[in-house]
């Protein structure tokens, strides 16, 4: 079988992001691709044109994306007339300083672009405490929309392990829905 890969394109100001994102990754296995927004290269624009999954992640800063990630959505754009990502697997993170960080409005707008691209959304399934007292900070936020977490004060850890506990979760539903509908 090729290799197909489930990209995961991300901005991160101070780190936050990138450490969520590689938790995804690790969830997601070997076919998981970090692409860094503000390096994109052809290879990258390549892999996210024959991705089967794309996971967008961002930090909420002021109540949406990052301004680096406004300009890769705004170029990634440019496949909409074409149906570029049409029925591509779609999925979103963000991370924030405040538990709610206003990273609501930063998934919304994820999922608005996935959806104008005619993309396929998967969101967070997992449900932890207090509904499932057995499963204490998994999906602490309560957001099924896509993948929240809160930056860690410890800024040697950046992000707290049960929110990289719930990225690996969100990784291995974003890679089990790529096989459901066949796309690798």
């Amino acid at each position: 079988m090729t290799h197909v890969p489930i990209c995961l394109p991300y901005h991160s100001g101070n780190g936050h992001t990138r450490r969520l994102v590689e938790a995804i990754a690790e969830g997601i296995g070997d076919t998981a691709r970090m692409i860094d927004v503000t390096r994109l290269t052809t290879s990258d624009w390549q892999a996210l044109d024959r991705a089967a999954g794309v996971v967008f992640a961002t930090p909420t800063y002021m109540g949406s994306t990052s301004a680096a990630y406004a300009a890769f959505l705004e170029e990634a754009g440019d496949r909409w007339a074409a149906g570029g990502w049409l029925d591509t697997i779609a999925a979103g993170a963000t991370v924030a300083s405040y538990p709610s960080g206003d990273k609501l409005a930063t998934l919304q707008r994820l999922v608005v672009f996935a959806a104008q691209m005619g993309m396929i959304w998967v969101g967070q399934s997992e449900i932890g405490a207090p509904v499932d007292r057995a499963r204490p900070g998994i999906n602490r936020d309560g957001s099924h929309l896509g993948l929240m977490a809160t930056a860690a004060r410890d800024k040697t850890v950046l992000v707290e392990e049960h929110d990289l506990a719930t990225a690996r979760l969100f990784g291995a539903r974003i890679a089990q829905a790529v096989r459901r509908w066949g796309q690798a």
